[in-house]
């Protein structure tokens, strides 16, 4: 639409150039009209500068492709982020499958309280793995997992009352306190 509308502008400019050049040359003096037939055989044809409706058709061409390469970018982010959406939304699913089957698990499961004592590994770190799971075998459970664990210092009477908190004579204790049995 724009193409023909140029088109036609340019129709009319010619026409207009057109006539206002005959009237030129039935004013000119026919020396003159001579001399220009000499020269114009020397000279080269002269690349016409575009004009302003010429200018103002390729600008708006240029606008129009990038109009529409932004258009194509934005449908592609639109088509990306549902993508991901969908994506985000499955995994949603699977947590929430998950904390169901968790939840499904936890009547059969209870919290114990007890003093089972870690005892030390190889590394020299407590396990208390093992205590967790002895103090729920003593209360008739498969298993479990230490909820709270306290560490402590344990002294013989003589080193209290001497009045000290501490000693050679002391260790460091770690014991289960609660189990979450199952």
């Amino acid at each position: 639409m724009a193409r023909a509308a140029i088109g036609a502008a340019w129709a009319v400019v010619l026409s207009v150039v057109a006539a206002q050049a005959q009237q030129l040359q039935m004013q000119e003096p026919p020396q003159q009209q001579q001399r220009e037939r000499q020269v114009q055989p020397q000279q080269q044809p002269q690349q016409s500068e575009p004009g302003v409706l010429e200018s103002l058709g390729r600008w708006l061409d240029r606008q129009s492709e990038n109009l529409s390469s932004s258009f194509k970018d934005a449908g592609k982010g639109v088509q990306n982020f549902g993508r991901e959406a969908g994506v985000a939304a499955q995994s949603t699913v699977e947590g929430a499958k998950d904390a169901a089957g968790a939840m499904v698990r936890i009547p059969a499961a209870r919290v114990v309280t007890g003093h089972q004592v870690c005892k030390v590994a190889a590394n020299g770190a407590p396990d208390c793995v093992a205590a967790a799971n002895a103090m729920c075998k003593a209360r008739g459970f498969d298993g479990g997992t230490s909820a709270d664990m306290t560490t402590a210092d344990v002294c013989p009477a003589k080193v209290y009352l001497s009045g000290r908190n501490s000693g050679p004579e002391c260790r460091t204790e770690t014991f289960v306190s609660r189990a979450f049995c199952q």
